[in-house]
């Protein structure tokens, strides 16, 4: 069984294989769809009515904010501090600078008010009680985290089938095994050419997560895509394509951005002091394997 729905700026894919009938399958994918929703609307920064969005206005104060944005931006905040801002989830400024501030479905743009000089340095989380507090304004961007959140969120719900596969716009989850009894095979898409695929892998019980340059440009400079470096303001472009595989899907969306970041060398041996996996893409389309893959 396999539907889909737009959300978090994607088509999000669910295939179930099982051989219970649909009434008893349908329920559950549409809770696993749910997840999605309920991400979108806690981490959306495109929408000035989500739940960070609101959270981000009261600055000096201690905000309770709900798991679905805690988490991911809990760990967001974790990858800043180890990589030492190399990562940074206030980059949203930038962003928007740069003009990826679009709303998907509306069209809307936001403007927001944020410090110049703002890191993730200056956001403040208490676990005990679930709050934010902010030092000064800015504007934080969880796409590296939000949908790979909301892909582990949507598998606990579909681990019980024998297999599925969720698939977010390329990043995806795929649990157990396929229609034949077999790993899943995963394309990895070409980035020059989009209807095409430039590798495969096969994964079970594994999220595969791709960042590239060529999915999002800037309409402000040709140079920028949605992929920026702090501290620089610059595009990396080393590298056209990473992807990473994964025991979590959050794990391998924020690693693919990282690595990305990083650049072929640096980034390969981050793949491979984590024990991770990856393919690396370089601006000439040379295909790196990493990690035994």
């Amino acid at each position: 069984m396999k539907k889909s729905k737009l959300m978090m700026d994607t088509v999000i894919e669910i295939k179930v294989v099982t051989s219970l009938s649909l009434p008893k399958v349908e329920p559950l994918i549409e809770q696993a769809f749910a997840a999605f929703r309920n991400v979108e609307l806690a981490c959306s920064r495109f929408t000035s009515d989500s739940e960070l969005m609101k959270a981000s206005q009261q600055i000096r104060t201690h905000v309770q904010i709900s798991s679905w944005l805690f988490q991911p931006l809990k760990f967001a905040l974790e990858m800043a501090e180890w990589t030492q801002g190399i990562f940074d989830p206030t980059i949203g400024k930038t962003m928007e600078a740069y003009g990826f501030n679009r709303h998907y479905l509306t069209g809307e743009t936001n403007s927001n008010v944020a410090a110049d000089n703002a890191t993730f340095r200056d956001i403040v989380l208490r676990d005990h009680d679930r709050t934010m507090y902010l030092h000064k304004p800015l504007l934080i961007d969880l796409g590296a985290v939000a949908k790979g959140f909301a892909i582990d969120l949507a598998s606990q719900i579909l681990s019980n089938f024998p297999g599925f596969i969720i698939n977010a716009g390329g990043d995806l989850y795929a649990g157990g095994v396929d229609e034949t009894g077999h790993a899943w095979r995963i394309g990895i898409q070409h980035p020059a050419y989009k209807d095409h695929i430039i590798d495969t892998i096969e994964v079970s019980n594994e999220a595969v997560c791709t960042s590239g340059g060529y999915e999002r440009k800037s309409k402000v400079r040709e140079d920028i895509h949605h992929i920026i470096i702090p501290k620089s303001k610059q595009s990396p472009h080393e590298l056209i394509s990473c992807s990473i595989v994964a025991p979590y899907a959050m794990m391998a969306d924020v690693f693919s951005t990282v690595v990305y970041l990083y650049g072929l060398d640096q980034g390969r041996s981050l793949i491979n002091d984590l024990q991770l996996k990856g393919i690396l893409i370089t601006s000439k389309l040379q295909v790196e394997r990493v990690g035994g893959i």
